[in-house]
């Protein structure tokens, strides 16, 4: 009973805090930093800047990348879950169902692994986040903690290191750039553009056009 109350307690207390503080270090970094894949740098980069520095081409651009429909649902999309199950091996899913929301509760709170037991972990600390942070928050941690390239934490030190600019200056193309590498960061790289990646930024073009302006 006792291990029952802090499994599902401790997560409860952690998001509640996180909604006003920013965390010094994360689940997925941390994991990089003691199980390095390879490429991994020995020093990451990363610089923490508030969602009202980060040029609005960003966010409009990791939407229609990643979860078109994340103003709109409670961070769990039922379709592309039910797609994951449907098609899972015998060890678990063999991906995610990649809200951006889904995304946040794995970077943040969790350790990379494709059990039923995590997926469903992961579920619990979405809904928590949902419910307590609000979207602006969500997406502002998002791009903040997610990998952009080997050891390359968040947007910011992404936009120094492949722009040599800061967040808030991000062109809508280089927005787009950026959002297309974060499926596979250490195979996808925003510069030197290869003909795939060309054709990505192309889509998330297109698809950031179709969306127009969204309030989050």
């Amino acid at each position: 009973m006792t291990v029952f109350a802090l499994a599902f307690g401790v997560p409860i207390v952690l998001v509640f805090i996180l909604k006003f503080v920013n965390p010094p270090f994360w689940g997925w970094e941390i994991s990089r930093t003691f199980f390095p894949p390879k490429g991994y740098p020995e020093q990451s980069q990363h610089q923490w800047v508030p969602l009202s520095e980060i040029s609005p081409s960003l966010p409009l651009a990791v939407m229609a990348s990643e979860d078109q429909r994340f103003p709109h649902h409670w961070g769990i999309d039922v379709n592309a879950l039910a797609s994951v199950i449907k098609n899972s091996g015998q060890e678990g899913p063999n991906r995610g169902a990649s809200t951006i929301t889904q995304q946040t509760a794995k970077n943040v709170f969790l350790f990379p692994s494709r059990t039923y037991i995590r997926k469903a972990y992961e579920l619990y600390i979405t809904l928590l986040i949902e419910l307590m942070w609000g979207k602006e928050r969500i997406m502002e941690m998002y791009l903040n903690v997610v990998e952009f390239g080997p050891g390359i934490y968040g947007v910011q030190a992404a936009s120094e290191h492949y722009f040599g600019v800061s967040a808030h200056r991000l062109a809508r193309y280089q927005a787009a750039q950026l959002a297309v590498v974060l499926p596979n960061p250490y195979r996808i790289q925003p510069v030197p553009m290869s003909g795939y990646v060309q054709r990505r930024v192309d889509w998330v073009l297109r698809q950031m056009r179709n969306l127009g302006q969204v309030s989050l």
